[in-house]
């Protein structure tokens, strides 16, 4: 598990830098020109903590991954990161509309891939906090 935990954790690290390139890739100097100043800002300072707490779990997973799967805070730690990431798989299958990416190949791939990637974190995290080992 701890091995799961350390993959789990440079991939958050991936993850987190992405979020640098979203205003840039979504087009947000346009996209946002209609809306207030407040919501625009609220959409920057959140992307931003987003990806700083990513960031703080991929540490966490890289550099405490024994705790956590040896210790029962790191259990409880697991219970959290379980329904954080498990509630962003429901969002990622049953929020988002199919319109953002049926039909279209890149966001389909993009889909699928966030998918697999939530549904691993999800999993991994339960087991960790059920103490299943795989």
């Amino acid at each position: 598990m701890e091995l799961h935990l350390n993959i789990i954790g440079y991939l958050f690290f991936v993850l987190a830098g992405v979020h640098i390139i979203f205003p840039r890739y979504f087009n947000w100097k346009v996209e946002f020109q209609p809306v207030s100043l407040i919501n625009t800002q609220m959409m920057y300072v959140h992307t931003f903590f987003i990806g700083l707490i990513v960031f703080l779990m991929g540490l966490l997973c890289v550099f405490y991954a024994p705790e956590i799967v040896n210790t029962p805070f790191g259990q409880v730690v697991s219970l959290g990161l379980f329904i954080f990431w498990g509630t962003r798989l429901i969002f990622q299958l049953f929020i988002y509309s199919t319109k953002l990416w049926w039909g279209k190949k890149f966001e389909t791939a993009i889909h699928v891939i966030f998918s697999l990637f939530w549904i691993y974190l999800t999993v991994t995290f339960l087991f960790i906090y059920l103490k299943i080992a795989y």
